[in-house]
């Protein structure tokens, strides 16, 4: 598991290979992720938007944005967490994922970008 703070903010990340719906011999790599979002400040916020960046070990690289994470725009109180799993599909064993969470603090209205570690995304079999 891979942890940052930003603005108040825990962002922490797990990793899962997929096998039942991977494809290694047409190289298509499933992996999911739990992420845990952390309101460690003492006002409420929201999740506005996200921004990932998705990097196979090939050198290929996407871009992902869009509202909310999937379907929805959290609200968390002061020391709240929320958490929800999705998922990555890779042409390669080996990739990794990052990126950031635009935040609204439910009190002023500013803005937070908050930052989504660096992940990495291995089969299983590539770590022996």
């Amino acid at each position: 598991m891979v942890k940052k703070v930003t603005e108040g903010i825990t962002i922490s990340v797990e990793t899962f290979y997929q096998p039942d719906y991977s494809n290694p011999i047409g190289g298509e790599f499933m992996f999911a992720y739990r992420i845990t979002i952390e309101n460690n400040n003492t006002f409420p916020i929201k999740l506005l938007r996200r921004h990932w960046f998705i990097i196979d070990s090939n050198g290929s690289h996407r871009e992902v944005e869009g509202e909310g994470v999937v379907g929805v725009q959290p609200l968390l109180a002061p020391g709240e967490t929320y958490q929800y799993v999705s998922g990555s599909n890779l042409r390669t064993e080996i990739g990794k994922m990052y990126g950031t969470y635009q935040m609204e603090n439910q009190l002023d209205k500013k803005i937070l970008d908050v930052r989504i570690p660096e992940f990495q995304m291995v089969v299983p079999f590539k770590l022996n």
